[in-house]
């Protein structure tokens, strides 16, 4: 791994570079007006980009780089004030000063209407086993400006830690968060955006195991939730309750303490 700038840097994106590079223990390449893919080619080596206003995860012949987004994090917040249902909020039950656990981050966008749905007082938390994504999310997070000072302070409560789902479940004690939640790589394979394809290539495909479900139901006050595909067999086989949507491609499980 390797951090440079964008084609068009200047001198404080540089200086973001160079930090960056040096938050990940990786070296700096200066741009020096060359491709990304011919510095790619002579590093042998994945990079990060710094731009104007994001940071940017590109995989070697990978066309698409990873990238924060809050996704559909935003809608399904302006949905909520009004009233409106939403299926994660409904499956996870959260409340004003409540805590959650994602054990399967991603892009974040569950966590972010976690983080909105439980408050100041709230407590989110969570784990990406990928470093380089557990960066740029916590970075997006941070960073990322909605133009709504609510939603802006929900990104901002949310703490990203860099680790696998089990272990960072052992390491807790028990009855930690009100609500622990997995979101695991679908077993059937769903189209959808540029954003959500470099997800898949990137992050790290560990699937749910009787060890991982166990240390859940032990870190957790009141309930396990699992998003998964409609036809997924992990309900199933750990006993889930199942919220059935007709015409959703993905269902909502709910394992109760």
């Amino acid at each position: 791994m390797f951090v440079t700038t964008a084609g068009r840097t200047n001198e404080q994106m540089i200086e973001k570079a160079m930090e960056t590079a040096n938050n990940l223990n990786v070296i700096y390449i200066p741009r020096q007006k060359k491709s990304i893919q011919r510095l790619q080619a002579e590093m042998n080596s994945d990079c990060i980009v710094v731009g104007k206003e994001r940071l940017e995860l590109f995989i070697r012949n990978n066309e698409h780089p990873f990238f924060f987004h809050p996704n559909s994090a935003m809608f399904r917040i302006k949905r909520l004030v009004k009233g409106e249902l939403d299926p994660f909020a409904e499956a996870c039950q959260l409340d004003n000063g409540m805590s959650f656990l994602d054990c399967t981050m991603g892009l974040g966008s569950d966590s972010i209407v976690a983080s909105f749905l439980t408050g100041a007082k709230g407590i989110v938390t969570g784990i990406e086993g990928q470093k380089y994504m557990a960066y740029i999310i916590k970075e997006g997070l941070q960073t990322w400006d909605s133009t709504h000072p609510l939603i802006n302070e929900a990104f901002r409560r949310i703490e990203v830690v860099h680790s696998d789902s089990l272990t960072f479940l052992k390491s807790l004690p028990d009855q930690s968060y009100d609500c622990v939640y997995f979101d695991p790589m679908f077993e059937e394979t769903i189209l959808e955006s540029d954003g959500i394809k470099a997800l898949g290539r990137i992050a790290l495909h560990q699937d749910l195991t009787e060890n991982i479900i166990t240390e859940g139901l032990r870190v957790a006050k009141k309930r396990i939730v699992l998003k998964d595909h409609y036809k997924s067999s992990r309900f199933d086989r750990f006993g889930f309750q199942v919220f059935r949507r007709k015409t959703a491609k993905f269902h909502f499980g709910v394992l109760e303490k």
